[in-house]
């Protein structure tokens, strides 16, 4: 790798001066980097990290899929689950980087109408009310739910919103996609998990228009029905070797652990 890029986010508290810390790193190992800021993104990098939350984490991932560009990210927010380092260990990291000690493992995507989203597409009525919504997979009808809208998910995103909602958890590795309903007025409407290979429909009432967002952060309005499947992108995360998805699971949402009580 020659190219290195570190993006960071003005907005979130600390970027800048995790930002020039970093630079200040690899100065000192005589290595140039250039520093972007996440609204002027652009290409020409072998590697990109990526200083921010996940909602960061995640546009930029976003847009570095296109060039195939591995990115690495810098937790500042609260969750982090999209990323590998902290402040803390921030020259640990990069060491680790630079000595090739790493992974890149790639996440599949979705797309619809010339969005992508790593994380998921919400689905939800316009006026923010319950709708019926109706789902068919490759063209045949499945059912229709009532309820407050519906979350089509990759298994990066189900640890996300869909977790939220009541959807399972996959592992990223897992050529999936999950269909969860929000707040749906019936007890036996439960998640769908489908190969990565099918073509999802999701249709509102008639002359009903629904509001879609990709990742939670570019929003669109659409009317009738909305056709989600398997982006030709690929995101592709870099990961310390050390890294694996259940400890991760484990640490940042606490999974399966027992409160801990007082005496």
């Amino acid at each position: 790798m020659k190219n290195f890029a570190v993006c960071y986010n003005q907005t979130i508290n600390r970027s800048v001066e995790v930002k020039d810390e970093l630079i200040k790193i690899f100065a000192e190992k005589n290595i140039c980097v250039q520093a972007i800021d996440i609204d002027g993104l652009k290409v020409g990098f072998d590697f990109v990290f990526v200083i921010g939350g996940d909602g960061t984490i995640l546009k930029t991932a976003r847009f570095y899929a296109k060039t195939a560009t591995p990115i690495f990210g810098i937790n500042l927010g609260r969750l982090g689950f999209l990323s590998q380092a902290s402040r803390e260990n921030l020259r640990f990291a990069v060491e680790n980087i630079l000595s090739g000690k790493y992974v890149v493992q790639e996440r599949i995507m979705l797309k619809n109408s010339g969005y992508t989203a790593l994380n998921d597409f919400v689905i939800k009525g316009s006026e923010g009310r319950t709708s019926r919504f109706s789902l068919k997979i490759n063209g045949k009808y499945v059912c229709d739910y009532l309820a407050d809208g519906i979350i089509i998910s990759t298994p990066t995103g189900s640890t996300a919103y869909g977790l939220s909602a009541g959807g399972p958890v996959l592992a990223p590795s897992l050529n999936a996609f999950v269909i969860v309903p929000i707040c749906p007025h019936t007890l036996n409407a439960r998640p769908i998990v489908v190969p990565d290979t099918e073509k999802i429909t999701v249709c509102s009432d008639k002359n009903a228009k629904s509001v879609v967002s990709a990742d939670g952060q570019e929003f669109y309005e659409v009317e009738g029905c909305i056709d989600i499947e398997k982006s030709d992108y690929i995101a592709k995360l870099a990961l310390l070797d050390n890294s694996e998805f259940y400890t991760i699971l484990r640490d940042k949402l606490h999974w399966a652990t027992h409160p801990e009580y007082g005496e």
